[in-house]
């Protein structure tokens, strides 16, 4: 493993890029993506702080767009039709003064919220959305 030397190599989110389904999303600002778990309390005997027991887990994330084309067009589409749809997203972080590139594809992703309209007057236009997924694979890591 790499030491951290200097400053230049944090990770600048300037390099970071998202594919759905293998097309590039140009627009993407901002992509995040992490379990959580759910948890039971367990109170043990003669233990005044109470520990936990992972149950499961759960896969979210959020992708922030600038307002470009209808991206969500024919997904709206397929809601209204009563489809699930899930994609494919491969995240990709490849600072060039890091030590390396970090590749990670989530898999099982569902949108849960389809953005229809969303304007507001002098204001860059945003989309927001949140998304659940079912599973990942680290593709090259840095």
């Amino acid at each position: 493993m790499s030491t951290f030397d200097s400053a230049k190599r944090v990770m600048s989110g300037t390099f970071g890029e998202v594919w759905w389904d293998g097309d590039l999303v140009a627009e993407c600002y901002k992509f995040t993506a992490k379990y959580t778990h759910s948890k039971e309390a367990i109170n043990l005997p003669r233990e005044m702080v109470e520990d936990s027991k992972v149950m499961g887990s759960k896969g979210t994330g959020s992708m922030g767009l600038y307002k470009v084309y209808s991206r969500f067009r024919e997904m709206a589409d397929a809601i209204r039709d009563g489809k699930d749809v899930r994609v494919t997203m491969v995240s990709k972080l490849d600072d060039p003064d890091a030590y390396g590139a970090e590749r990670v594809a989530i898999y099982g992703v569902s949108l849960d919220e389809v953005p229809l309209v969303n304007w507001e007057r002098k204001t860059v236009q945003k989309d927001e959305v949140p998304f659940t997924f079912t599973s990942h694979k680290y593709l090259e890591s840095a």
